[in-house]
């Protein structure tokens, strides 16, 4: 019985401090989050202040873009509403566009060298994305 309790007591002490390791984890207003990813391109490509200042830019309205889409997508998980295979494909359809018309802005930004790098970096930060998400997935079966 006693080991029963210490048991209970442990769990719930263990599910508490996961509770409060989340909440402390703190979010970035859109614009906060927009600054540091501006610094950051700025310290891993070497951007000069105009660059700095067209990426801000063009981060500020993918940024709002995002912030948009996110809540059309919390509406509808709210509302239980699944969407027709023809809305999805609306969806990613425009979301490709988006990415397109991203890419061809920042290849306006960037010299060829810049690109090349932010390139790769991209490439980088995907396959970290993935490892991430197979980790989870691992550790949930």
């Amino acid at each position: 019985m006693k080991n029963v309790i210490i048991a209970v007591v442990m769990m719930i002490s263990l599910a508490t401090f996961a509770q409060d390791r989340k909440m402390k984890r703190e979010e970035f207003t859109p614009e906060q989050r927009v600054e540091l990813q501006t610094k950051k391109l700025t310290l891993e490509l070497d951007l000069n202040e105009k660059q700095q200042k067209d990426i801000k830019k063009l981060l500020t309205e993918q940024s709002k873009k995002h912030e948009e889409a996110k809540a059309k997508h919390k509406a509808m998980k709210e509302s239980d509403k699944a969407p027709t295979n023809d809305e999805r494909f609306a969806m990613k359809s425009k979301m490709l566009d988006e990415k397109i018309a991203f890419k061809s802005e920042i290849k306006k930004i960037l010299s060829e060298k810049q690109m090349a790098k932010w390139e790769e970096l991209k490439e980088e930060r995907m396959k970290q994305m993935k490892e991430q998400k197979s980790m989870r997935h691992h550790k949930k079966y």
